[in-house]
């Protein structure tokens, strides 16, 4: 074992909801957890991509960002203590035994564990650049792939480039804040839910926002600061002036060295039975988005049932012979006690 080798129950892949729910459902287990997560903070795409977007289908909770569903559960959790490792990417995972796994990262820490749960969603996302020439030498000061911080924006004359929900969206979150804002898409039609549609084109008939169609041929400005770009529709060239520039091109997912671990794959994700959500090594799991069984919903709630059920299959291995008797956390004083409600 190295000096750096950390041990513990379980370690788990990915710090989004499911993987934070994971450590909820263990801990009521008594399970130690570690999570992984190449971010530099929990939340998974609830924090990258759509921090301050809201959500509507989490059970109990009408409405609730992506930062107040993390915040929420990373306050469930905190009687669990859970060890974070940010900024890191699982490399290897390797099974020396039953029940003893050893997990390794880019960053040289090595773990022990008897189970591994992979709840890294649909794996690494990462924005489709445009085909914009000289994009890089504004990336980052005026052009934004994602809006992490709607508050960075206001004041702003921004561009904004796609016809999908996240240009849709950000197009209505955004013009209230904007000092001006236009909405370049390169067809009339919108491959966004309609309800969006119409608002948006509600906004433009009023003349809040600008709506054009064409493509950026070329980006204008200086030192990273842009002060424009050219489009060109069917009439033509024609000039937008704007000092912020948000590309939603879509996402491209990247399975990464998952794709290395021996694990059964089916098309970049891993098949799971729906009993216990254990790929084909056993000991190793996966929740949330990154699996796939028959009639799989990619939803947040569908990954926190997997989680609940994933929790009693971990405790076998790691408590083998010992009896595990289901409680619910309304009537066992036991489990109150552990979330420091009594």
């Amino acid at each position: 074992m190295s000096a750096e080798a950390i041990t513990t129950d379980a370690v788990i892949i990915g710090g989004g909801p499911c993987g934070l729910f994971a450590v909820f459902e263990l801990g009521l287990l008594d399970i130690q957890c570690h999570v992984i997560d190449i971010l530099d903070r929990p939340g998974g795409q609830c924090a990258e991509l759509y921090p301050e977007k809201p959500i509507y289908d989490i059970p109990g909770l009408p409405v609730v960002t992506g930062q107040e569903l993390t915040d929420k559960l990373l306050e469930q959790i905190s009687p669990f203590n859970p060890t974070f490792h940010y900024n890191q990417m699982v490399t290897e995972l390797t099974k020396r035994g039953d029940n003893d796994f050893v997990v390794k990262t880019d960053s040289d820490v090595e773990f022990h564990a008897k189970v591994v749960i992979i709840a890294a969603g649909g794996g690494s996302f990462q924005p489709k650049k445009p085909p914009m020439p000289g994009i890089d030498s504004f990336e980052g000061t005026s052009v934004f792939y994602s809006v992490k911080k709607m508050e960075d924006f206001r004041g702003k004359d921004i561009l904004i480039v796609g016809g999908g929900d996240s240009a849709l969206d950000w197009t209505l979150n955004l013009q209230p804040l904007a000092n001006s804002l236009t909405l370049l898409h390169r067809r009339p039609d919108f491959r966004a839910a309609p309800d969006s549609v119409n608002k948006m084109r509600e906004l433009a008939d009023k003349g809040a926002i600008d709506f054009k169609i064409g493509q950026v041929t070329a980006l204008h400005g200086d030192g990273g600061v842009l002060t424009g770009v050219t489009a060109k529709g069917k009439e033509g060239e024609f000039d937008i002036s704007c000092n912020t520039l948000l590309p939603f091109f879509g996402l491209t997912m990247k399975l990464g060295p998952v794709a290395d671990w021996g694990i059964n794959l089916n098309e970049n994700l891993i098949p799971v039975d729906t009993e216990k959500f254990e790929t084909s090594i056993p000991g190793v799991f996966a929740i949330g988005d990154i699996n796939h069984y028959p009639g799989k919903l990619k939803l947040i709630l569908s990954g926190f049932h997997e989680a609940a059920l994933m929790s009693q299959q971990a405790f076998r291995y790691i408590n083998p012979g010992e009896r595990l008797t289901f409680q619910y956390t309304t009537s066992s004083s036991s489990l109150q006690k552990k979330l420091g409600v009594v």
